[in-house]
């Protein structure tokens, strides 16, 4: 399946039906009165959060959804039957934005999350509803209230624990293969990896989801390579793994280069924790790896753990540590959502 993380689409809710106008008219019944039904409601376009789903490609062929109209009302209090909502699967971390693609309608983060989108026009009052001691007989009903319409783009967060970092031929994807049961393209030269790539990390019991992006070049963050175009899929990781290919001559530099453009893309997510690990440290010397760590300890000011990914040599340490944060991050979650269900559920703290 191909990967999509944006998509541009078009909504309109369904109009309410109309009101009606009728009169009772049956044989030996002369004072049959007004009877006329209300219209129905118009059909809703709600997104719903479902698990499964882990692209938009599906809105790339249809970007157009219109719910159907409410049937219009009948005599003989007969009420028009509303239509039915259209219902919009995405995958979970799914952003909808406005327009101008800034503005947030909603964050899907859970299953089972569902946001109306465009709600259904009402439907309109037939003249039974105008009839009154001093009107017996009304000729008035109201028309059905228009249904709502815009334009909405889909954008996808992938909703990883962690997130891989580094230049390309860093040694991300052989990192990713090596600690899940992931498969994602290896190769001798940069950029193989054209799309994101999730894998489940299990460590001492636990598990966590690591994503693995394209990797980043100097200037990204003014639209050069890919990496610039799939950062967003690392923003809600809790802890990033940078990785830096220890064969190179200026490990310092690299690491610098992709500080610089995680700073100018957004600075909350250079806010991230981070772990900076020296790759391919099977090709190197003692000699080398010690210099080479230094030299990154230096440039980065963090721990430097000295790991391979084709050997597994350092890799279980770093996966403990990450853990570690990770479970932290779990634990701050859970505790500000049990606070949060505790003010909804106390009385006290309830508006009048």
């Amino acid at each position: 399946m191909k990967f999509l993380d944006e998509a541009n689409v078009y909504i309109r809710s369904g109009d309410g039906g109309n009101g009606c106008v009728s009169f009772r008219r049956e044989k030996f019944i002369p004072l049959g009165g007004p009877d006329g039904g209300n219209g129905g409601r118009g059909g809703s376009v709600i997104a719903e959060c479902v698990s499964g789903l882990n692209t938009l490609i599906d809105y790339r062929y249809q970007q157009h959804f219109k719910a159907k109209k409410g049937q219009h009302g009948m005599g003989s209090q007969c009420a028009g039957e509303s239509a039915d909502d259209i219902v919009m699967q995405l995958p979970v971390g799914t952003q909808i934005f406005e327009e101008d693609k800034e503005t947030l309608v909603a964050d899907l983060t859970k299953p089972g999350q569902r946001i109306v989108l465009a709600e259904g026009g009402k439907g309109g009052l037939g003249n039974m509803c105008f009839k009154s001691s001093t009107n017996r007989a009304p000729r008035e009903s109201t028309p059905g209230v228009p249904g709502q319409e815009r334009w909405l783009w889909l954008k996808l967060k992938l909703m990883s624990d962690a997130g891989l970092l580094g230049l390309p031929n860093a040694g991300k994807s052989t990192f990713l293969a090596a600690v899940s049961r992931a498969k994602p393209k290896i190769a001798d030269y940069p950029f193989t990896t054209l799309a994101p790539q999730l894998g489940v990390v299990y460590i001492d019991g636990r598990e966590f989801v690591l994503a693995d992006i394209p990797g980043l070049i100097e200037g990204a963050h003014e639209g050069v390579g890919l990496g610039l175009k799939f950062l967003g899929h690392v923003e809600r990781a809790g802890i990033l793994l940078h990785l830096v290919d220890g064969t190179q001559e200026d490990v310092a530099g690299a690491y610098k280069t992709i500080r610089k453009e995680l700073k100018a893309y957004s600075a909350q997510l250079a806010k991230t924790p981070e772990l900076v690990a020296l790759n391919k440290c099977d090709a190197l010397s003692e000699e080398d790896i010690r210099k080479k760590s230094a030299a990154l300890k230096k440039a980065s000011r963090r721990k430097v753990w000295a790991i391979s990914g084709v050997t597994g040599q350092g890799v279980k340490e770093v996966l403990r540590e990450m853990m570690k944060v990770i479970e932290e991050k779990r634990k701050e979650k859970n505790a500000c959502h049990s606070e949060r269900s505790e003010e909804s559920s106390d009385p006290s703290l309830r508006s009048g």
